[in-house]
């Protein structure tokens, strides 16, 4: 195997595919990047077996082959270099050469044979394509929310509900709920997969500006993402996912109407003063305000502060852990927003005003907690 490259080009390729690197592993293979070359294109591999990225960049190249190269290694090598032309060619049976401007390195390689072989095709698959940035502001605004639990493993990544005039990705810890809804999701049919939350994360940091659509095809047990030379092959969790519109509160007749960046600033504001482990913060709602407090009587702080707001209902006192509700008003982007309450015990909705229901693509349910 030789093929010449930019060294920018083939970092960019590198570091595209390394977090599917495991950073432990039962197969010693796993730990390095596969190349395979072949008419001008150099595809590079990484995979742990549950989530495998692929991409392809153009090369010139003297000899096809194939060879498994060391991940750190590599990437360190590379990441030194200014940008120029680099030569990389296999010496001998078990080394390669990589050859700059004045100077060069040699490296061990293993045998590609010696790669798991992973398919970039589902059987029996459903294909639909999305426009990039509508997926990944719908993976954006609800993949904080998914669990880390062990014995419901379907609330550990974002359930996909498609439907063929618009979709709603959702996700939950069982104290908050997020629902993405968007009319640009689409698919043929109506249909569902839930996708675990690392594949989602890596979608998010890898899908650039510059893509236009991402293509998935997936079947029950996988999917496969393509985009812009570069694949994402994940397993998907198998499961049920709860039937999350039955737990979206329908009557609760105590309506709080604020200004969302309003209401944001000051719950970041008052939970400086919130104790570090609970983040616990109050809401005092009466006939037209809402104050807002925050105490810890270890270190002997507090906070407090009052804003004015439409509010229509019970004078009532609600418990809120500070960072659940900070992380859905930052993901919102209405102006003002309302907060529907039932009692101080129950579900919150938290939805855009009616005047902006249309435009906003984001609702959220936190769990109100006790507090004295």
């Amino acid at each position: 195997m030789e093929f010449n490259v930019s060294s920018a080009e083939l970092l960019k390729g590198l570091m595209d595919v390394a977090k599917a690197i495991p950073t432990k592993t039962v197969l010693p293979i796993l730990d390095n990047f596969l190349f395979d070359v072949k008419g001008g294109l150099l595809t590079i591999t990484a995979s742990d077996q549950e989530l495998t990225l692929r991409t392809s960049i153009n090369v010139e190249n003297e000899e096809d082959g194939s060879i498994a190269v060391p991940s750190h290694q590599m990437i360190d090598l590379i990441k030194a270099l200014p940008d120029q032309p680099i030569s990389i060619k296999t010496t001998s049976d078990s080394s390669f050469e990589c050859i700059w401007n004045n100077g060069n390195s040699s490296l061990p390689y293993y045998l590609s044979e010696d790669y798991p072989n992973i398919s970039d095709s589902c059987d029996s698959a459903q294909h639909i394509t999305f426009p990039a940035q509508a997926l990944i502001n719908g993976i954006s605004s609800t993949v904080y929310a998914t669990a880390d639990d062990e014995m419901r493993p379907a609330m550990n990544g974002i359930f996909f509900d498609l439907d063929t005039d618009k979709s709603t990705l959702v996700a939950s810890d069982s104290h908050k709920l997020i629902c993405y809804t968007d009319s640009e999701l689409k698919s043929p049919e109506k249909t569902s997969f839930i996708l675990h939350k690392k594949p989602a994360l890596i979608l998010k940091s890898i899908i650039g500006k510059d893509v236009e659509t991402v293509d998935l095809s997936f079947d029950e047990s996988s999917a496969v993402f393509t985009f812009a030379g570069t694949t994402l092959i994940c397993r998907l969790i198998v499961g049920r996912y709860p039937k999350y519109r039955d737990v979206i509160p329908q009557n609760n007749t105590n309506v709080l109407k604020i200004d969302r960046v309003q209401l944001l600033n000051t719950v970041k504001r008052v939970a400086v003063c919130a104790n570090k482990a609970s983040n616990h913060i109050k809401f005092e709602l009466s006939e037209g305000q809402l104050e807002i407090t925050a105490q810890d009587l270890s270190f002997a702080i507090a906070a407090y502060e009052k804003i004015p707001c439409e509010y229509h209902g019970d004078t009532l006192s609600v418990g809120f852990k500070s960072s659940f509700l900070i992380e859905i008003l930052s993901n919102m982007t209405c102006e003002s927003i309302m907060m529907k309450f039932a009692d101080a015990r129950r579900a919150v909705l938290i939805v855009p005003s009616e005047e902006e229901a249309e435009s906003e693509k984001l609702c959220g349910i936190i769990m109100p907690i006790m507090v004295s």
